[in-house]
């Protein structure tokens, strides 16, 4: 069975223009809103009296006749003075020193001047570096947040409900209420600083909230409780500055990216969010004084599983990226009550459970109940005539309500925390009342059944038609609850869409294309050439798919049921793409059905892929060889048709959580030897560890750092399993999903092959043997029993090599189970050589890869996703390569059982099929797949340069100061595949959108 990977898309809403309502609202920076911009203090000096002389600069707009604000750099050779005249009344001198503090400006000396009901002020001011002030812009801010706090903005305080039953509050007081003021600013003044982090005040923090929040005695609590109340603390300074970016993007109003996956596998929040909040060491000390370690607390944080494999983790990575990048985005996902399963492993057998991740809370997210959309199902379409024009109406048989969670995303070295909202289905509040009011309780509890179970379990097992409807429902729903999120958003400051397209750009599973036309047509009541104007540029269209037989298919009747005003959307899409197509290339009915969105035949399909490629501005791949795939092969008709389109981004991963939180004693040693922790954020400097690969002091101390990640890894091994390993063994790693084109099965063949070696060797000979420690983890999808034959298999054989005396040492075969983002932190540092055995041409990119290459683990790799890039990067001498190229691969595949495979290979097949390591009749059908001509993923084909591969590992290793040359080359080599590359080229080519850091 292959796994279906979801479609990523962009959309970007521009929000530069406010519209006409947006005025009413008080700047980020008036006195009186609880805008919580902190800055450092300031000092005032006051001088009686003073002539003020008329200032060489623009006079700003006053909303009040009689206030003024001027700005004269030529007073001062030092400073840049600005001359207020304003109305006399009591504290507002105190209010416009107090803007300047929260600007981050210091008051060198002041004058003031009174003219009867009237004052003229002239602050002299410098920047916090204590220079004058010459950034045209800065002087314009400075200038608005002055007359407003003059004026005291609008002054109105009011509650208005935004679009979709949303209740916000604008910032502002009652003009003429003298009171109400003095509790603003008693406010402003409360709040007008941000979180200490000395050591005393992060004790006082975490023992609060043991004793308020984990509602424990602070003279008694454990670890468990104290990580709790930690990671409130935490969260506490993660908060503030959330508030200030978003609060930020609001007033820029910059275009923003809205990223939307089904997948985040984020993993563990602590360690991350405080390094890259900066305050790591801190907490550490702070904790230590407690009688706490930093470390401790830290492995008491479960794993947020919500995604599976590279591309869950490839989202995760992309929104640090954008976090540190200053990018104005925002994430949208499922918060999936138990994520991906548990995997157990019982007598060899993969077992699956439900992972409890919410049992004990997540104190990192804030649970939004005003936040909620209500996303309707089923149900009929009915045209209605709605002033004199016929509009759709879609009224629903089933409605749930989408419950926004919030989860803030730290950036490095910027104070910009972007946010994640995570949906959660709840039932229909309305349809719960009715039927407890009749009495009908049963179906109460079934309807509140029926609406969490959207949002309760990763991926539900689609090979049923009740498993398809939830995986079409769990999508919908999600894209339903975000697009509606959004479009409220915008028209909080937006009073036309026209603006729409210049502001948006969005990454999505496709229903989003027919959920937009849906409505921009029938709810704001757009004709259709203008919604589709506008649904073709906000989209982008990022796909993984490698074959046309993976990519998403929706059953016409399914849709038609589930769905049914999206159906008649889609026809509409594929009748008019059709009529132009036509005309494009004429009555070529076979290229005409095969580009088509619906597809024809016994069972009606909608192929989303098409419908992305059809309303998107751009269709990106994942890596070089993956693109050319894509123009190739998959969507070869339409690259014809539109090459401009067709681009590609090699994914990368986040060097922040790779390097700095999973490996810190690589971390330190690169910025030993690199004079610098700037390639933290500014990767391109790993390169500089080039020049010292050959030194031997650099190559001891990376040799230590293996080391002691090794030991940590082996520790856990032994405690984990009970087996002991040999630190001095090669730690040979293969980690991943477990599916039949990664080939794991390749790499247990290998391990048997070796092991029969090693059996049939004389003792003397042995002792030439380099010795392995193979490890092996991942899971298989619960309806996948090819892929649970093979951990099946893998415990057998390790059940064999492990207690065979004979070989002891030399060989150990390890697997790892419920493998998870936590364990990897664990096992990449530890590892020497890593394997990426994809069939080529089956990887679309492959960012294991990358997390390996980051840490100076060598790769034992086929050339197949962003393999060829990093052969480019690194060189092919610095790692092992093997295996049929992707271009070779078709050829063989028509040669079926004619293909010759090697002896070597046959032999270890036949000892698996005639049960030598038990379990015959089980691994009948396991090595049915790769013999008889059967063998579709190249097994057989590449066995023979595979273990040639491995021999040349073998003999590197032996050589231990060319094994710890190239193991640094892979670290430098490896910049550009940080996601932070990968996010920039989307944010140039794609995206267009800018950086928009929140002020310090």
């Amino acid at each position: 069975m292959s796994a279906i990977s979801l479609p990523l898309f962009t959309v970007g809403l521009d929000q530069s223009k406010p519209s006409p309502s947006s005025s009413s609202s008080a700047s980020l920076y008036s006195p009186f809103s609880p805008s919580r911009n902190r800055f450092c203090s300031s000092s005032l000096h006051c001088i009686s009296s003073c002539h003020v002389k008329p200032a060489r600069a623009s006079t700003s707009e006053s909303i009040h006749e009689t206030s003024t604000i001027m700005f004269d750099n030529n007073d001062s050779s030092d400073s840049t003075a600005f001359i207020i005249r304003a109305r006399n009344r009591i504290g507002l001198l105190q209010v416009i020193t107090r803007v300047f503090k929260v600007l981050g400006l210091q008051i060198e000396k002041a004058t003031v001047e009174f003219e009867g009901d009237f004052f003229i002020k002239k602050f002299f001011v410098t920047d916090s570096h204590g220079r004058k002030i010459e950034d045209h812009e800065s002087l314009n801010r400075i200038e608005k947040a002055l007359l407003e706090a003059v004026t005291g903005g609008n002054g109105a305080a009011s509650v208005t409900p935004a679009s979709r039953g949303i209740v916000v509050r604008r910032a502002g007081l009652v003009a003429d209420s003298g009171e109400r003021r003095a509790k603003s600013e008693r406010m402003f003044h409360l709040m007008d600083g941000f979180l200490k982090n000395d050591p005393i005040s992060l004790q006082k923090d975490i023992l609060d909230h043991v004793e308020y929040t984990v509602a424990r005695s602070r003279f008694s609590f454990d670890d468990f409780e104290a990580y709790q109340a930690l990671s409130h603390s935490v969260r506490d300074r993660l908060i503030e500055r959330w508030h200030d970016t978003q609060q930020y993007f609001k007033r820029k109003d910059p275009k923003r990216l809205y990223f939307l996956s089904l997948e985040f596998l984020m993993g563990r929040s602590l360690s991350n969010s405080v390094i890259n909040l900066g305050i790591r060491d801190e907490y550490a000390n702070a904790l230590k004084e407690l009688g706490f370690e930093f470390e401790v607390l830290a492995e008491q944080e479960g794993d947020a599983c919500l995604g599976n494999g590279g591309l869950a983790r490839l989202s995760a990575c992309q929104m640090d990226s954008l976090a540190t990048l200053d990018y104005p985005a925002w994430g949208y996902g499922l918060r999936y009550q138990y994520g991906l399963f548990r995997q157990v492993i019982l007598d060899g057998f993969q077992h699956e459970q439900p992972d409890y991740w919410l049992n004990f809370g997540n104190p990192w997210e804030i649970e939004r109940v005003h936040v909620s959309y209500e996303v309707k199902f089923y149900g009929n379409v009915e045209e209605e005539t709605v002033n004199g024009k016929k509009c759709k109406v879609w009224g629903p048989g089933e409605t749930v309500e989408a419950v926004a969670y919030d989860n803030p995303i730290p950036g490095y070295g910027t104070r910009n925390t972007i946010n994640l909202r995570l949906w959660a289905a709840k039932p229909s509040g309305k349809l719960d009342m009715e039927s407890y009011n009749t009495g009908d309780y049963i179906n109460a509890v079934v309807n509140r059944q029926r609406a969490e179970t959207i949002s309760s379990i990763l991926f539900p097992d689609d090979r049923s038609y009740q498993g398809k409807e939830l995986r079409l429902k769990q999508q919908y729903f999600f894209v339903s609850a975000s697009l509606q999120d959004i479009i409220r958003r915008f028209k909080d400051s937006h009073s036309s869409f026209d603006d729409f397209p210049e502001k948006l750009n969005d990454t999505h599973p496709s229903i989003a294309i027919a959920e937009v036309m849906r409505v921009l047509i029938d709810e704001e009541h757009l004709d259709w050439n203008k919604a589709w104007d506008i649904v073709c540029k906000i989209f982008s269209f990022t796909t993984h798919n490698v074959i046309s037989e993976g990519l998403e298919k929706i059953p016409v009747d399914l849709l038609g049921s589930l769905l049914p005003r999206h159906l008649q959307i889609i026809y509409e899409i594929n009748f008019k793409f059709m009529e132009e197509l036509k005309k494009r290339i004429g009555l070529d009915y076979s290229r005409l059905s095969r580009m088509s969105i619906v597809e024809e035949g016994a069972v009606k399909h909608i192929r989303m892929a098409n419908l992305s490629i059809v309303c998107s501005h751009t269709v990106d791949g994942v890596s070089k060889v993956h693109s050319e795939l894509l123009k190739t092969r998959v969507f070869k008709d339409f690259y014809e048709l539109w090459p401009q389109k067709f681009q590609y981004k090699t994914n990368g991963v986040t060097q922040r959580r790779w390097i700095v939180v999973s490996n810190p004693s690589l971390c330190a040693l690169i910025s030993k030897w690199l004079r610098t922790e700037a390639w933290i954020r500014d990767v391109d400097l790993l390169s500089g560890l080039q020049e010292y690969s050959m030194d031997a002091n650099l190559q001891q101390e990376w040799r230590m750092v293996k080391k002691v990640n090794k030991m940590r890894l082996a520790e856990y091994i032994e405690v984990m399993s009970g087996l002991k390993v040999s630190v001095d063994a090669m730690f040979d790693v293969q980690v991943k999903r477990i599916h039949e084109y990664k080939r794991q099965f390749l790499n247990i063949l290998g391990i048997i092959h070796r092991y029969e070696c090693i059996k049939n060797m004389e003792k003397s000979e042995r002792r030439k043997v380099v010795p392995r420690v193979c490890i092996i983890g991942g899971k298989a999808a619960p309806g996948y029993e090819i892929a649970k034959k093979i951990i099946k298999l893998c415990h057998a054989v390790a059940e064999k090599v492990n207690n065979d005396t004979d070989v002891g040492d030399l060989l150990k075969l390890v697997f790892i189970p419920d493998y998870n983002v936590s364990i990897a932190e664990l096992v990449i540092p530890g590892s020497d050589l890593s394997q990426h055995l994809s069939t080529a041409g089956h990887e679309a990119s492959g960012t294991g890869s990358m997390k390996f290459l980051m840490n100076g683990c060598l790769l034992l790799a086929t050339v197949d996703g962003a393999t060829v890039e990093i052969v480019e990067e690194i060189g092919a001498d610095n790692m092992f390569l093997f295996g049929a190229k992707v271009h070779e691969v078709p050829a063989l595949r028509e040669k079926g059982s004619s293909l010759k495979t090697p002896l070597q290979f046959a032999r270890v097949v036949r000892m698996v099929r005639d049960g030598y390591f038990g379990y015959k009749d089980y691994f009948k059908s396991l090595c049915d797949t790769v013999e008889g001509g059967k063998d579709f993923y190249l097994l057989g084909y590449d066995f023979a340069s595979y273990l040639e591969a491995q021999a040349a590992a073998d003999k590197a290793f032996v050589d231990e100061e060319k094994w710890t040359r190239m193991s640094i080359l892979n670290t430098a080599g490896s910049a550009r595949f940080s996601s932070d590359r990968t996010i920039e080229e989307y944010a140039e080519d794609t995206w267009r959108i800018e950086p928009c850091k929140c002020p310090l």
